[in-house]
C-alpha cells in the first residue's frame, strides 16, 4: 500500500508555495514552476521525500525510540495534538520553550512540578489552602499544562523530531542539531532545507496539507508499533512450543519406560513377587469380617 498518492497531495494543496518574492533560493531544486506570482512545488520530489521520512520514522520507533511532533502555529496546533495522541507520541503545540532539548534536566523539574500540582488538586491538599494560594497554584498548573502537557510523560530525549514550518521553529531546529537528533520537517518555498535530515517540500500553511503530513508520520509510528507487537507475539509462540516439548518429555510415566530384561535378575523378580504376596495377604486380612467376641451372645 502506498504511503501517499499524488491525488492526496493535490487535493490537500501541498503543491502551493509562497509568493515568488518571498522564496528562499536554497529551495530551488524542489520548485517545479511559477504560476501567477506563486511558486509550484514539484510533487514528484515531495512523494520521494515523504517515503524517506516515513521509513526513517518507522526505523526509529522500531528501535524503541520516540517521536516528538512540533507545530506551534495556529493552523498546526489541532492536527499535531490529535495525530500525536493517536499514535501515542509526544507533542509541542503551544510554544517552544528554550532549552527543551539542550536543558532537558530543568524541563524535567517543571514536569515533576506539573504532576505534583495535579496530584494536590486530586488528593484534597487544596482544601487546606487559602483561596489566594489555590488560585495561584491553579494558574501555575494551567500554564505548565499548556506548554508542557504534550510531553508530560517524556522521560528522555526523543529519537527523532517532526516539525511543521522550520522558519517558526528555528530554536527547536537549532537545539535538535546541537543534540544530534534527526529532523523530519515540512519545508515551504520560503524555508531553508539545509541542516534538515529529511526535508519534505510542501505547503506548511494550509490546514489540510498539515493534517495530511502529520497523519503520514503518525501512520509510520503505528506501523512500527505493530511490527514490534508481532515480533513479541512470535517470540512468545516459540517459547510456548519449547515449553510444550518439555512438558511432553516430563509427562512420560515411569511404567511407560522400557525395561532392560537382562538387568532384571531372578533375585529381583523373586523379591518383587514376595512383596506382592505380602500385600495380597494384608488385603485378605483387611477384607475378613472382624468379630468382637464380647458381643457374641448365645440364644440360651
Amino acid at each position: 500500500m502506498a504511503v501517499v498518492t499524488m491525488k492526496n497531495l493535490l487535493e490537500s494543496g501541498v503543491h502551493f508555495g509562497h509568493q515568488v518574492k518571498r522564496w528562499d533560493p536554497r529551495m530551488k531544486k524542489y520548485i517545479f514552476a511559477e504560476r501567477n506570482g506563486i511558486h509550484i512545488i514539484d510533487l514528484q520530489k515531495t512523494i520521494q521525500s515523504i517515503k524517506d521520512a516515513y521509513e526513517a520514522v518507522r526505523r526509529t520507533v522500531a528501535a524503541g525510540k520516540t517521536v516528538l511532533f512540533i507545530g506551534t502555529k495556529k493552523q498546526a496546533q489541532q492536527a499535531v495534538q490529535k495525530e500525536a495522541e493517536r499514535c501515542g507520541m509526544y507533542y509541542i503545540n503551544n510554544r517552544w520553550l528554550g532549552g527543551m532539548l539542550t536543558n532537558f534536566v530543568t524541563i524535567k523539574k517543571s514536569l515533576l512540578r506539573l504532576k505534583k500540582l495535579e496530584k494536590m488538586e486530586v488528593d484534597g491538599t487544596f482544601e487546606n489552602l487559602t483561596k489566594k494560594e489555590i488560585a495561584s497554584r491553579g494558574k501555575e498548573r494551567i500554564k505548565l499544562q499548556k506548554n508542557l502537557g504534550g510531553i508530560k510523560e517524556m522521560k528522555e530525549l526523543p529519537g527523532i523530531l517532526f516539525i511543521i514550518d522550520t522558519r517558526k521553529e528555528t530554536i527547536a531546529v537549532a537545539e535538535a542539531q546541537r543534540q544530534g537528533i534527526p529532523i523530519v520537517a515540512v519545508v515551504d518555498t520560503n524555508c531553508n532545507p539545509e541542516g534538515i535530515d529529511y526535508p519534505i517540500p510542501g505547503n506548511d500553511d494550509a490546514i489540510r496539507a498539515i493534517t495530511l503530513f502529520t497523519q503520514i508520520i503518525a501512520n509510520a509510528v503505528i506501523e512500527a508499533d505493530n511490527e514490534v507487537g508481532l515480533k513479541i507475539i512470535e517470540t512468545l509462540g516459540d517459547e510456548d512450543e519449547d515449553m510444550e516439548g518439555l512438558m511432553n518429555d516430563a509427562s512420560i510415566r515411569e511404567e511407560d519406560r522400557e525395561i532392560d530384561i537382562e538387568k532384571y535378575t531372578t533375585e529381583e523378580a523373586y523379591r518383587a513377587a514376595k512383596a506382592d504376596e505380602e500385600v495380597s495377604e494384608d488385603d485378605d486380612e483387611d477384607t475378613q469380617i472382624r468379630v468382637d467376641v464380647d458381643k457374641v451372645y448365645n440364644d440360651e
